[in-house]
């Protein structure tokens, strides 16, 4: 059965969370997350091109032949990430320097090459807009949420902004890469024990 455009929207963010659910996208997930700015400029540059890269593949789709289907995407989504590598060089130049390596690796990203091969490639354009709009939010959800939980912990704020009090001694480790590992692991675990009681209760 045909899925609503609300289903669609919703599958990325809740159902089919990239990383949360799938795990997908963990190199810019976990290298990225310092910070709570950090893990939202990072989600809302993927989201671009996710968008921008759906649309335009559910749009010559048709022009595509099968044998090079897989490097025409790729030229697409390499072509949409070098715009958003140079419009963020050019506006929030101290972000992209903090970002660096990560942004260009979006190519590589296979949350936007996945949904470009699953569901664009597949589908009419409005409805692959929505559907890279819900992986997009998603992701960026998903980032913004470990950046902000390892920034409180590992520093005592949150988007810049001290939000512990001044007997709070930060706990470094979360900062660093281990931090990351166990940030994700326990919101995963956490997830899957709320899952596991809800199907207790049914």
């Amino acid at each position: 059965m045909a899925k609503s455009n609300k289903e669609i929207l919703l599958n990325g963010i809740i159902k089919e969370n990239p990383v949360f659910v799938l795990l997908l996208g963990l190199c810019p997930t976990l290298g990225v997350t310092t910070s709570s700015i950090n893990g939202m400029a990072m989600g809302l540059a993927t989201m671009a091109v996710i968008v921008f890269s759906n649309m335009l593949i559910s749009m010559v789709k048709s022009f595509i032949p099968d044998k090079v289907r897989i490097p025409a995407f790729i030229m697409i989504i390499a072509s949409l990430v070098t715009i958003v590598q140079m419009v963020m060089q050019a506006y929030v130049p101290d972000l992209y320097k903090v970002l660096g390596l990560f942004i260009p690796l979006i190519v590589v990203n296979c949350i936007v090459l996945g949904r470009a091969e699953s569901f664009a490639s597949k589908n009419t354009v409005f409805k692959s807009i929505l559907d890279g709009l819900g992986a997009g939010l998603g992701f960026t959800l998903a980032l913004t949420i470990l950046g902000t939980i390892r920034e409180i912990l590992g520093n005592g704020s949150a988007f810049g902004i001290p939000v512990t009090p001044a007997s709070f001694t930060p706990a470094l480790i979360f900062v660093l890469a281990p931090g990351a590992f166990i940030t994700i692991g326990c919101i995963i675990a956490g997830q899957n024990y709320y899952k596991a009681k809800k199907n207790e209760v049914k």
